[in-house]
């Protein structure tokens, strides 16, 4: 069964056109990711998808729930970690988690027991009577990812879960999603403009102004729109020049750079007895981005 179906998905706000009929899947259990520059369009789905924004037109259903119509039933499936704390700063952690515990209708005793095990892993021990307001930004996106599963849901959205974190404090983000996906087998909703978080991904959605642009495995992406680089450490000589012609390839310095779509293993198996000091860069996200729109996408 599908946790998310889409089909052809609008948003207008005035005349400007958000999204752009776009139509997807996530299988449950899957870690699905949208991959997209700020402004393409990756926060209006969630909004629309957690039933906070109304869609100009399309389909939604969530496990089987229809958006519009079965709207309670979606909300209580899910989890939702937005750009932005929906958590008082006034109050400490404590107070805040035990407030969000009696929204879902939680008693003292099962919030303790549903908070039990985040103590430990997401080291909140220390912070527990400390102001959220006080907290460090990576404190506080731990504490937001806690009020989203309190009442352990199917689907979790992380809209941008670790922007402007620490290094230390993505970590721990990420070694708990993973926790997550091994542990409850929970369906996982992300989305990014990190490269690097897409690469556990079962599947990527690639959103460019509103559009869908590509959609598959990262291995897939990659192979079908990232070449990978032999670096060949080598004097330039005509011998080498002839040999690579076929091939997009530069020379600086010492090394060679040539570009490959596939293959890659045969040239050098062919070539063997040349070819001894090299190194091979396989494509990367980056370069899909690149590839499909022209554009690096930065970390905004």
């Amino acid at each position: 069964m599908n946790a998310v179906t889409v089909s052809d998905l609008t948003k207008y706000y005035g005349d400007h056109l958000a999204l752009d009929h776009i139509s997807f899947a996530v299988g449950e259990g899957e870690l699905f990711a949208f991959l997209g520059e700020n402004g393409a369009g990756k926060s209006t789905a969630i909004h629309i998808l957690s039933t906070i924004l109304k869609k100009s037109g399309g389909q939604v259903k969530i496990f089987d729930m229809e958006l519009g119509k079965q709207d309670d039933g979606i909300r209580a499936a899910l989890g939702i970690v937005f750009q932005k704390s929906v958590l008082d700063d006034k109050l400490t952690v404590k107070d805040n988690l035990y407030t969000r515990a009696a929204y879902y209708g939680l008693s003292r005793k099962q919030a303790d027991d549903r908070l039990e095990p985040f103590m430990k892993s997401f080291e909140l021990s220390e912070i527990w009577n400390c102001r959220y307001g006080k907290l460090s930004g990576g404190q506080r996106r731990r504490v937001d990812i806690v009020r989203a599963l309190l009442h352990d849901p199917r689907l979790l959205f992380l809209d941008e879960p670790t922007t402007g974190l620490d290094p230390k404090s993505r970590r721990l983000v990420w070694d708990y999603i993973h926790r997550l996906r091994r542990e409850k087998k929970m369906t996982i909703f992300l989305t990014t403009h990190y490269m690097e978080e897409t690469r556990d991904a079962d599947r990527v959605v690639i959103l460019d102004k509103g559009k869908i642009i590509a959609e598959g495995t990262p291995g897939e992406l990659k192979s079908r729109y990232a070449s990978s680089r032999l670096l060949w450490y080598a004097e330039k000589s005509e011998e080498r020049e002839n040999l690579l012609s076929p091939y997009e390839h530069t020379y600086d310095s010492d090394h060679y750079t040539v570009k490959f779509q596939d293959a890659i293993t045969e040239f050098l198996y062919e070539n063997r007895r040349q070819i001894t000091d090299y190194e091979i860069l396989k494509g990367s996200m980056d370069d899909v981005f690149l590839n499909l729109t022209g554009r690096e996408l930065e970390n905004q």
